[in-house]
């Protein structure tokens, strides 16, 4: 044994001393590449835009982390929607930039409005006059969206094109909960109020199932409208693909990518060296890669643009603060809405002379209601401040997102945004049973009927169970209040539309609850009216904790390792089937979480779980 021990030992030491060299090896080629003459973008050369994950307002977690972590391959995949937009406008206007390609590989998804921002960024290069390509191996639902605003769209011959509709499923975990015999009491106020029902029911009430159903035939509306317009087909043609798949997928002997080509839904079946010809005889060949096209990636491209960018010096600025993320009290990282560090960066753009106006870029399902309050006060004192306040809402604006939006002086969403879900609930476990299975009883005395009412190894007390009822009943008339007082409409109009039910951004509209329809750069431009600035006579000033120098390295080295693996052949993606077991989890997880990862002071909740995987 002794023997085994020390072989073990030393091939684990070994293994340990291959990694370290690794890393170092690694560590110099990116120091290497640091010091190379400066990126030059070919005078001829397609725009390669490949983005990986989710696309997302706010990149999550802590920079330095989130770089080691992609560099590993360890991370969750993530691009900022507005790299990938504000590339695009640039390569419209640049004349090196002869066509975009669109490589959907790796894209994840984000939610249609993020979809709906990228496909307008797409017709600004397309009115420019410059082609679109589309490339993949297989396009899911949200991929395909993208690649149906191409001129072409090219699928491998062993590809599929997955369109599925809009699903809304949710893991409802009270078998489990009953299992463990934990009792989970629960207080809510508002009749569509979901955000509790994962943990209290095997199975989806009939109120959610309507409430929901609109949202996602409004989605599935938008989405077929969209696509059907860009690729010149009707929207029931895309019912008809998803309805009827297997049957033609038998007719075409289980081919799948021939399904997609009978159907139109895809120009072309073609395989890498085909596509490769192709974008040669349309941007010329590459410089560097003997036999491929001239190509650059987005987000070189995009460092260099923007290094090249003036920020208007001079010039008044238009404050953008992006909120992200479920709310939490405290202080949090990006990709988590911080009570305490949200307010900290609206009072820093209060403060701020140069900001004249803020626009608060929402996409938050909401959470604690404690930090709710901390950055809605925030937020009227930017405004006591004589500073007009714009919110944008993305994929989500609901709950507790609503709560920090309902306050602007213009709220702006897209048509598919899901907003709404004004109600409350609290969650209290307690764990008696649990402890009694194992033979484990609790028995005491306290100097007051209130001593013990909150412990979690005991039953909730009577008068903890209506401090708490009273405490959501009042919290709920808070909401709606607020709401009826921001909105300008009666308490009774705004509990009618409240009761926890979500709403489309299309219907949000029309009910009152926003003002305008439209993306993050309308609303900047509505903010600047509101501030009296004109056209051109303003910038942007992204509001957000500075990043410190090694911050900023690690960004740099996490970009150029990523880049060195993917050049090597280091992947770091699993395959299909890890892709779809990772997402199951992750969803699993996700609901879990927001059990234990809520902390509100008083367990009550402004949250909403209608949020699509």
């Amino acid at each position: 044994m002794k023997i085994f021990r020390f072989i073990w030992r030393s091939l684990n030491n070994l293994r340990r001393a291959f990694q370290i060299l690794l890393m170092l090896l690694i560590v110099g080629l990116i120091l290497a590449g640091m010091a190379d003459k400066e990126f030059r973008i070919p005078s001829s050369a397609a725009l390669v835009v490949a983005p990986s994950g989710v696309l997302v307002d706010q990149l999550a977690g802590n920079a330095l982390e989130r770089a080691f972590a992609d560099a590993q391959g360890a991370g969750v995949p993530q691009t900022l929607l507005t790299d990938v937009t504000d590339s695009l406008t640039a390569a419209a206007q640049d004349k090196r930039i002869k066509a975009v390609v669109l490589s959907l590989d790796g894209l994840a998804g984000g939610g249609l409005p993020k979809l709906q921002a990228v496909a307008q960024a797409l017709s600004v290069v397309r009115d420019a006059g410059k082609p679109i390509i589309a490339v993949g191996d297989g396009f899911t639902q949200d991929q395909y969206y993208l690649a149906a605003h191409a001129d072409e769209i090219y699928l491998h011959q062993l590809g599929l094109l997955y369109v599925d509709g809009y699903g809304y499923f949710r893991t409802y975990l009270k078998g489990i909960i009953d299992k463990l015999k934990v009792d989970l009491n629960v207080f809510r106020v508002g009749k569509y109020k979901s955000f509790v029902e994962p943990f209290i029911r095997d199975n989806m009430s009939a109120e959610d199932r309507e409430a929901s159903q609109r949202w996602l035939d409004a989605l599935w509306t938008a989405y077929k409208r969209d696509v059907a317009a860009a690729r010149g087909i009707e929207p029931e043609r895309l019912d008809d693909y998803a309805n009827r798949f297997v049957e033609k997928l038998r007719a075409a002997r289980g081919n799948t990518a021939q399904v997609a080509l009978d159907d139109g839904l895809v120009d072309s079946l073609a395989g890498e060296q085909e596509i490769r010809e192709r974008l040669i005889d349309l941007v010329g060949p590459s410089e560097y890669d003997q036999g491929n096209y001239s190509a650059v990636d987005f987000r070189d491209y995009l460092a260099q643009t923007r290094t090249r960018q003036l920020d208007a010096p001079g010039k008044p600025k238009i404050g953008v603060l992006v909120a992200s993320g479920q709310i939490i009290d405290g202080e949090a990282p990006a990709g988590t809405i911080g009570g305490d560090s949200l307010a900290a960066l609206i009072d820093q753009a209060a403060e701020d002379d140069d900001v004249r106006a803020l626009v608060l870029r929402v996409d938050s399902p909401g959470g604690s209601m404690f930090a709710s309050e901390v950055v809605f006060d925030r937020l009227v004192r930017l405004k006591l401040m004589g500073k007009p306040l714009v919110v944008s809402m993305s994929t989500v604006a609901a709950s507790g997102g609503y709560y920090i939006a309902m306050l602007a002086d213009q709220v702006w969403a897209s048509e598919t945004t899901i907003t709404g879900s004004i109600g409350v609930g609290a969650l209290v476990p307690t764990f008696q049973r649990s402890l009694e299975g194992i033979g484990i009883r609790i028995d005491g005395l306290g100097t007051t009927q209130l001593a013990g009412q909150f412990r979690p190894d005991r039953a909730l007390g009577e008068q903890a169970q209506e401090m708490l009822q009273l405490s959501v009943e009042e919290a709920y008339r808070i909401f709606v209040g607020k709401v009826a007082e921001a909105r300008g409409m009666s308490f009774e109009r705004a509990d009618n539309l409240a009761q926890g039910r979500v709403w489309i951004g299309s219907d949000a509209l029309s009910i009152g609850l926003v003002d305008e329809l439209g993306g993050l750069d309308d609303a900047v431009r509505a903010a600047a009216d509101l501030a009296g600035l004109d056209e051109g006579d303003y910038g942007r000033r992204t509001i957000a904790p500075e990043l410190s120098l090694g911050d900023r390295l690690a960004l740099q080295f996490a970009g150029q390792a990523v880049r060195l693996l993917s050049a090597v052949g280091v992947g770091t993606h699993g395959s299909g089937l890890d892709s779809a077991v990772g997402r199951f989890i992750a969803r699993v997880e996700n609901d879990l979480g927001a059990l234990t990862g809520l902390n509100d002071p008083r367990g009550i909740y402004y949250h909403c779980f209608c949020t699509l995987p």
